[in-house]
C-alpha cells in the first residue's frame, strides 16, 4: 500500500493470488505486463475524475481493473460518472492498438505483441460487462438512473449484477461436467465469486448507500439552486411518509415536494432540502411529510 498524489494505492488480495500463481508457473514477465496494463487503466479513471474535481481517496487494483473510492460518492452526476467509467477501457484501446502496431512494424516480437494487445482487449471488454463494480456496471447504473429513482437504481443495479455474476460462475464451472472440455476455468470462477460477494454485500448495504446519497444531497441541491435548474415535482398525499417521498428522488434532478389532498387541492410545497434535512435531523422515516410544516 502506497500513497501517491493524495490517493492510497493498494493491491487486492485476489491480485496477490494471481501474482503468486504467476511467479510459481514462471509467468513473471506477463504478470508485470498485466500489472502495468491495469495500472494505466485505473490512471485513466483517476485523471478524468480529478479533472471533474472529484476527490479520489483510494484505488484498489484487481486482476481485471480496480475499484476507486470517491469522497463525493452518491452526489456525482450520472454523465460525469459515465465518462469517468469509460475512460478506463479507452486506455486499453490505445495500448492494444500500439502493441499491435509495433508487432506489425516488426519492432516487437510477434508473439509478445499478440499477448499485449490480446491482454488489453480482454481487460477492456471484461470491464465493459454490466456488472458492478466494473466499468460496464457503472455505465449501466448511470443509464438506469435516467429512468428510475435513485433507490430503484441501487436495487436493480445490484440485482442485475448478482444475476450476471452467478451466470459467470456457472459458465466457468460447466466445463467440469463435460469430458474433454478442459475443466473448470479457475480464474473466471474466482472473479465470478468475487463479483457475486461484492454485489451481495452491496445489496445488503442499500439502506446505507441510500443514506449516503441523502447526506451528500445538500451539495447537489445547493449547486442546482445557485446555478438555476428545472425543478421536478414529486406529488404526495398528506399521509405519505418521509421515507416514501425520499425514495422518489432521482439522481440528477432537483425536487419540489407537493403535498396534495385527495380532491386535488395543494396543501403545501416543500423544497427538497427541507425534507432531507428534516429526515437527517431526527431520523424518523415513518412520520408524515405534512408534519414537517408543523
Amino acid at each position: 500500500m502506497i500513497k501517491l498524489g493524495g490517493i492510497t494505492w493498494s493491491v487486492h488480495p485476489l491480485f496477490v493470488l494471481v501474482m503468486l500463481a504467476s511467479v510459481a508457473t514462471g509467468y513473471f514477465t506477463e504478470l508485470l505486463t498485466l500489472f502495468a496494463i491495469v495500472l494505466v487503466h485505473e490512471l485513466g479513471h483517476v485523471v478524468v475524475a480529478s479533472g471533474y474535481g472529484w476527490t479520489v481517496r483510494e484505488v484498489k487494483l484487481l486482476p481485471f481493473g480496480g475499484v476507486a473510492e470517491v469522497e463525493q460518492a452518491g452526489s456525482l452526476p450520472a454523465k460525469e460518472e459515465a465518462i469517468v467509467a469509460i475512460a478506463g477501457p479507452l486506455q486499453n484501446v490505445w495500448m492494444g492498438a500500439l502493441a499491435w502496431s509495433l508487432g506489425q512494424l516488426g519492432w516487437w516480437n510477434g508473439d509478445w505483441s499478440d499477448y499485449v494487445w490480446r491482454a488489453n482487449l480482454m481487460i477492456g471488454l471484461f470491464n465493459l460487462l454490466p456488472i458492478l463494480p466494473l466499468d460496464g456496471g457503472k455505465l449501466m447504473q448511470a443509464a438506469l438512473s435516467r429512468i428510475l429513482t435513485f433507490h430503484q437504481t441501487l436495487i436493480w443495479g445490484t440485482r442485475i449484477s448478482l444475476a450476471l455474476s452467478a451466470s459467470m460462475i456457472g459458465y466457468a464451472a460447466v466445463p467440469a461436467f463435460h469430458a474433454g472440455s478442459g475443466g473448470i476455468q479457475a480464474n473466471l470462477l474466482a472473479v465470478g465469486f468475487f463479483l457475486l460477494l461484492t454485489n451481495w454485500t452491496a445489496h445488503r448495504h442499500i439502506p446505507f448507500l441510500f443514506l449516503r446519497f441523502l447526506t451528500n444531497r445538500g451539495t447537489a441541491s445547493s449547486r442546482a439552486v445557485t446555478q438555476g435548474a428545472w425543478a421536478l415535482p414529486i406529488v404526495v398525499s398528506k399521509r405519505h411518509t418521509v421515507s416514501a417521498a425520499l425514495r422518489l428522488f432521482k439522481r440528477d434532478s432537483y425536487h419540489l415536494i407537493v403535498v396534495m389532498e385527495e380532491g386535488g387541492r395543494i396543501m403545501a410545497v416543500l423544497p427538497e432540502q427541507r425534507l432531507v434535512n428534516g429526515f437527517l435531523a431526527d431520523g424518523k422515516p415513518d412520520r408524515a411529510v405534512l408534519e414537517l410544516f408543523m
